[in-house]
């Protein structure tokens, strides 16, 4: 199978030199829609990307869909984690692409590729993405830091945007993608970014912890008896 033709043949990988992170419409009211995962698991999800966002120093773009009405204001914690983050006020257009604005704060990243999450995944999502394809961005739409109201909703939209040329993937991938080795100063941050994404890896992490202070209070007795 050949590449998308906006990525001109190369492998779909994410380069964080050349990358911007577009967070669309993740507003507490489209929270409540979302049945095609856990709400708490979506939010966590886009928690997670912010963080990484930051930790890699990676521009992002925010906006929401008619914050002051039934859509809600966007969640705190991407600003809160992303304070770097670039929000654009939309004049009542759903695709984010048909504002001006938006579309030149992406352009004025310098960025050729970019990371996007939207909710609602078929529309919010789906459409910015398309649109930026079109444009010859190279685009990795985020799953599960996306969401809609069915699974058969989430996966029409997924066929669609592959058609479109767009690259799906999930928000652990993103990361991995991203931190590309563990020998690096801020280990530890990315590890608690993991932990938004499957909660579990906390219990590994302490687990881990303990293990080493085990290990270091052995050493220490070992000594004093030598």
């Amino acid at each position: 199978m050949s590449a998308p033709a906006n990525f001109n043949g190369k492998i779909p990988t994410i380069d964080v030199a050349d990358t911007a992170m577009l967070l669309i419409d993740h507003q507490s009211g489209l929270f409540q829609t979302v049945a095609d995962m856990p709400m708490t698991t979506l939010r966590a999800n886009v928690i997670a990307l912010a963080k990484a966002a930051t930790l890699t120093g990676m521009p992002v773009i925010t906006t929401a869909s008619v914050p002051q009405g039934p859509n809600g204001p966007l969640i705190p914690e991407i600003h809160a984690l992303a304070p770097h983050a670039k929000y654009v006020a939309r004049k009542g257009q759903i695709n984010a692409w048909d504002n001006p604005d938006f579309v030149d704060a992406v352009k004025a990243t310098g960025k050729g590729t970019l990371i996007v999450a939207g909710t609602i995944t078929s529309v919010c999502m789906a459409f910015p993405s398309i649109s930026a394809v079109h444009e010859g961005y190279r685009v990795f739409a985020v799953i599960d830091a996306s969401g809609t109201y069915s699974k058969m909703a989430q996966e029409v939209t997924l066929a669609r945007v592959v058609q479109a040329g767009v690259v799906p993937i999930d928000t652990a991938a993103v990361l991995s993608e991203l931190q590309q080795t563990w020998h690096r100063d801020d280990a530890q941050q990315w590890a608690d970014a993991y932990t938004q994404v499957f909660p579990p890896y906390r219990l590994l992490i302490e687990s881990y912890l303990k293990a080493q202070d085990v290990a270091t209070q052995h050493e220490i007795l070992d000594s004093d008896r030598a």
